[in-house]
């Protein structure tokens, strides 16, 4: 099976892509393109999945960077291979050309950015822990410090898990009116005391702040499990493990 890869205009003309499950080598409940080093799947076929993502990309695969990540508003700058390492990072940006930024995510954001006119590109992981804490919002100034105009950066947040299928308790809304208390509206009611959270809408209502153009490709993690992982879904499933989807961008 082919790959499929989910792009963006406002990315144009980098090459980009949130990758779905479809097209991989992993079988079983990470039957797909499962790229998680972190998961119990089988190493090579880990390595196997990367491959094909980076081939993808157009790039070899120890150009494909990727991160320790750690649910952090922490972003680094890549300019060269980091050959192995993974920093403890939710985010990167770069200048560089034939270098790939990727994340992995299952439920979380997964966000791409780009300023065509410096050549600038970005990735971020953003969870609400990450998205809360500003990991958005440090990406932008990231590339900034690399070229970019605030004005020229596009944003775009990939499959995640949508409002209907992300159910919270009150220390969560707490936790977010603590932050602001506009942010109650990115909550809507749910079953006794439980509510529902708008992530990619608290996402895209942070960079726009942030002064980014933001938008959502508008699919679900949770409600479309023959195209995405979904820990939640895992969850709710009890299944042991879950896969990690991919999204890169590189100049």
């Amino acid at each position: 099976m082919t790959l499929e890869i989910i792009t963006a205009k406002a990315l144009q003309p980098f090459r980009h892509g949130f990758f779905t499950r479809r097209g991989g080598a992993s079988s079983g409940v990470f039957a797909g393109l499962n790229c998680g080093t972190g998961s119990t799947d089988q190493t090579e076929m880990v390595q196997i999945n990367r491959m094909r993502a980076a081939d993808a990309m157009g790039v070899a695969p120890e150009n494909l960077v990727t991160l320790n990540q750690v649910h952090s508003a922490e972003v680094v700058r890549v300019q060269s291979p980091l050959n192995g390492a993974r920093p403890r990072a939710d985010a990167m940006v770069t200048a560089t050309p034939g270098l790939a930024l990727a994340v992995l995510t299952a439920d979380c954001q997964p966000v791409l950015f780009a300023d065509a006119e410096a050549q600038v590109v970005g990735a971020a992981h953003a969870g609400w822990r990450g998205a809360l804490d500003g990991v958005l919002e440090e990406t932008v100034e990231a590339m900034i410090s690399l070229g970019a105009r605030r004005e020229n950066i596009q944003a775009v947040i990939g499959p995640s898990i949508s409002q209907r299928a992300y159910e919270v308790g009150p220390d969560f809304l707490d936790a977010f009116i603590a932050d602001a208390p506009e942010n109650a509206r990115f909550f809507a009611g749910g079953h006794g005391d439980r509510l529902h959270f708008d992530l990619p809408g608290f996402g895209m209502e942070r960079l726009r702040r942030a002064g980014v153009e933001a938008e959502w490709t508008r699919h679900c993690t949770y409600y479309d499990a023959e195209r995405f992982f979904s820990y939640r879904r895992a969850t709710h499933a009890r299944e042991a493990d879950y896969g990690r989807l991919i999204s890169a961008i590189r100049v």
